[in-house]
């Protein structure tokens, strides 16, 4: 089997068509026949035409296979309800009764023990050697059970730059998609260290090592369909291995995906789309832009439908708040037994800085402009500004004055062309 076939351009968007035959020419050539099936797929935080995907395979697969059922690939995020399922899929509850009977579809539950089976660690040696002996210590593998008991696992979702692991996409749906949180824990705090700016829109990082090495402990075959969209279009579509697949995507996803500025700019109004229903994931506007932000600079996160913190980690948040990677590290004893992924987030959103005699300093101030009332960022150490306040007009084509406006945020990575080291650049030729 190749490690990927696919089709994928940076103008014109692919056709149904042309969608439909790599899937056909990828699932004539896997083991389903008679088989137990099982579908990987993203929650409604990321853009892809998963409605399509979902009935190009279903058509495919339901006449050759003995069950196929689709795992929400959740990571920490929260259930999602029947309802909200069936509009992922862009099925109704009849139709799903009467046109696609066979497909089952469950949530990923990282926090039960009995949803998850061990496969296996890794090494102390192995971690020093991933992280560049940043780590040493030893990292259980847990994953949802359901992926044991299939005779295949396929991986349906798209790729675009990340925060924690380069670019998203491939094994990240195992890890942290359907796995448990000492894994989630470890790989996000190593990204964490690394910082965003240095790690997001780079393909092998020491976290992508990670997870690829704990996908090899799974004893099922993995392959994926690794999209790349094109604001809601769907502008490649790789087939084969997990990380085959992941890796031809990557090279159209860093085409189309991150826009290079010859400048920074002051201030940035970073709008959130409605998929974003959380500060948890509208982070995500703030993570993809520090890149392209100036030292003492102003990222406005406007997002007046995003009115809690997190539902799965508010709590957590609330009580260590956001800060700097130095915040936290200079007084680790203090914070080291906080969950890591939630430390991770909250210098992911705070951006990177110094804590010098007690005094934390920000490179960028991150604020608020969203439902979140004005006491509760300054609880967890956030700016706030009315979102009533803010005309996007105001932000509009303003860049030669330092000013930029990015109406949907979360997905496009942005870069100053010569930034220093600590902001990812400057840009190699």
């Amino acid at each position: 089997m190749s490690e990927s076939q696919g089709l994928g351009r940076a103008g014109s968007p692919l056709t149904e068509r042309e969608a439909a035959a790599v899937c056909e020419a990828a699932l004539a050539e896997w083991p389903v026949e008679g088989k137990r099936v099982l579908l990987l797929v993203p929650d409604h935080t990321r853009t892809c035409p998963l409605p399509m995907m979902f009935r190009l395979i279903y058509e495919r697969l339901a006449p050759r296979v003995r069950e196929l059922n689709v795992l929400i690939a959740l990571g920490t995020h929260p259930p999602m309800s029947p309802d909200r399922i069936y509009a992922l899929m862009g099925i109704t509850a009849a139709e799903h009764r009467n046109r696609f009977a066979k497909a089952r579809f469950f949530n990923h539950e990282y926090k039960n023990p009995h949803a998850l089976a061990e496969v296996g660690h890794l090494s102390r040696e192995e971690i020093r050697a991933i992280t560049d002996g940043r780590f040493e210590l030893d990292v259980r593998i847990t994953v949802n059970r359901m992926v044991l008991e299939h005779d295949l696992v396929i991986i349906v979702g798209p790729v675009f730059p990340h925060e924690v692991v380069g670019f998203s996409g491939g094994n990240k749906y195992l890890f942290p998609g359907v796995s448990g949180q000492e894994i989630i824990d470890f790989f996000h705090w190593l990204g964490a260290v690394i910082t965003n700016p240095v790690i997001i829109g780079n393909q092998w990082t020491p976290v992508r090592k990670v997870l690829d090495n704990a996908a090899k402990r799974l004893p099922v075959p993995i392959r994926a369909f690794c999209l790349v969209v094109k604001g809601h279009d769907l502008a490649g579509l790789y087939a084969g291995t997990a990380e085959g697949a992941w890796s031809a995507a990557v090279e159209l996803s860093r085409q189309l995906h991150i826009r290079y500025y010859d400048r920074p700019f002051h201030t940035v109004l970073s709008c959130a789309p409605a998929m974003y229903d959380d500060l948890w994931t509208g982070g995500k506007c703030m993570y993809k832009l520090e890149p392209v932000v100036a030292d003492g600079g102003t990222v406005i996160i406007y997002a007046p439908h995003i009115r809690e913190v997190s539902e799965t980690h508010g709590a957590v948040i609330r009580e260590i708040g956001y800060h700097t990677l130095d915040y936290f590290l200079k007084q680790w004893d203090r914070f080291c037994h906080y969950p890591w992924g939630v430390l991770a987030h909250s210098t992911h959103v705070k951006g990177i800085g110094r804590y010098d005699n007690g005094i934390e300093t920000p490179r960028v101030e991150v604020i608020l402009a969203t439902g979140i009332p004005p006491e509760e960022c300054r609880r967890i150490n956030l700016g706030y500004r009315d979102p009533a306040s803010i005309r996007m007009a105001d932000f509009q084509n303003r860049e030669e004055e330092g000013i930029l406006c990015v109406p949907k945020a979360g997905e496009m990575l942005y870069r100053w062309k010569y930034a220093p080291p600590y902001l990812g650049g400057p840009l190699s030729s």
